[in-house]
């Protein structure tokens, strides 16, 4: 029996250029645009990849980078809000956000990818409220980027 859950997979394209689109990931400033109120990152292999976020949600995640390549990918660590903690933080983050960038004929393809989830209702619940929250992070990101852009 399979004890893991599919991946959360979000995909939004965006008319910009790479490097503008991979700096909305890696640069603090345009991070706090869209994703998160506060945020700490070090856009390198071992270095801290730390949002935070006031109410309503009121919740820190300090993640670590894994992987990035300028202009293509980033993946990190992430910790859960307050709810899911003792599921998915402890002793250490369980799950990870991929993201990737690729030249599609309508811009730049944006795919989120959160993966790490394990069977069970209690994991369902933390996905499916992960589910909502990239979604509607990712379509404020084109939003952002769209009004950085054209104003």
């Amino acid at each position: 029996m399979d004890d893991t859950l599919d991946p959360i997979l979000i995909q939004v394209t965006v008319p910009l250029p790479l490097p503008m689109i991979h700096a909305a990931f890696t640069d603090p400033a345009q991070v706090t645009g869209w994703l998160s109120d506060r945020a700490e990152i070090d856009a390198r292999p071992g270095g801290v990849y730390h949002l935070g976020w006031a109410a309503p949600l009121d919740f820190e995640s300090r993640g670590t980078v894994r992987e990035v390549t300028p202009d293509l990918d980033l993946g990190f660590t992430w910790q859960g809000p307050p709810e899911f903690d003792a599921l998915m933080n402890r002793p250490e983050p369980r799950t990870e956000v991929y993201v990737r960038l690729q030249e599609s004929p309508e811009g730049i393809d944006i795919t989120l990818e959160h993966r790490g989830w394990v069977s069970g209702d209690a994991w369902e619940d933390a996905r499916s409220w992960h589910f909502h929250f990239w979604d509607e992070r990712l379509h404020r990101l084109k939003e952002f980027l769209l009004k950085s852009a054209y104003g």
